[in-house]
């Protein structure tokens, strides 16, 4: 692969600095007996070192290039499936066969498609055990934000409302190749099994934290206008008059919960 060019388009960086990909395996800690998704395998750093110590490991690679060289190395990998596939519309629960199974993700995520692609993934929770996400170290801040603060958006709460979030490392640019401009982050994502801010109407939840960071300068009364009134709003036992990053999770699921 020493001819293979990195395409801007696919916001492509490959993690080459092996002291950082032994970190990031030892915080995966991948086993015999689990099934992993990794995204966007690039050259395989990651790739080559998680597949021999687990049952199997699907790869997700939309570059047809990298995803033919993943392909030829497999005949050495008997655990190693490779899908050349888009990340953004892949089926990750047709990878389990059973209920009772879940899936390890891991991936190094394009900076272009990472906020998008966290809330694809969301949507599969249900057959996932955990995620280990290299991103830009901003996007890892925005996750894990609290309430009041100026990282606190919706990207916060719908992480927060289905997950446990941990951060693992930092990551210079100098550990990629070719390097990026900014700081990148290693974050463990852990959906809840059982949430401690179940939902009644996931649809309406999304909606309602959707339309409140959409304006987020607006007060509550105003930035949910389109989504329910302001009675509707205090019956939820919330000032109207507030600002949308002023509300906990819990508060934006109670407020999913009151009756259009």
């Amino acid at each position: 692969m020493n001819n293979f060019h990195p395409r801007k388009s696919l916001g492509q960086h490959f993690l080459h600095q092996q002291s950082v990909i032994d970190r990031i395996i030892d915080a995966f800690s991948p086993g015999p007996l689990e099934t992993v998704v990794e995204i966007g395998a690039g050259k395989g750093s990651l790739t080559f070192q998680i597949a021999p110590h687990v049952s199997i490991l699907h790869v997700i690679e939309l570059d047809h290039q990298l995803a033919s060289y993943l392909k030829d190395k497999a005949a050495a990998y008997p655990s190693l499936v490779v899908h050349e596939a888009n990340a953004l519309s892949f089926d990750y629960c047709n990878l389990i066969s059973t209920t009772e199974q879940r899936l390890r993700v891991i991936g190094n995520l394009p900076y272009n498609i990472s906020t998008p692609l966290i809330f694809w993934l969301l949507n599969h929770s249900r057959c996932i055990e955990d995620l280990c996400l290299m991103l830009q170290k901003e996007v890892a801040q925005r996750m894990r934000a609290s309430p009041g603060t100026k990282n606190y958006g919706r990207l916060s709460v719908m992480v927060q409302q289905q997950c446990e979030v941990h951060p693992v490392m930092l990551v210079a640019p100098g550990a990629f190749f070719p390097p990026p401009k900014v700081e990148s982050a290693v974050i463990l994502l852990k959906p809840y099994r059982d949430a401690p801010y179940a939902l009644k109407d996931p649809a309406r939840f999304s909606a309602i934290v959707r339309a409140a960071f959409s304006q987020r300068r607006k007060t509550l009364r105003n930035a949910l206008r389109e989504c329910m009134g302001e009675a509707q709003i205090q019956a939820a036992g919330i000032d109207p008059g507030l600002r949308p990053e002023q509300l906990s999770v819990a508060d934006y699921v109670r407020l999913s919960g009151v009756a259009d």
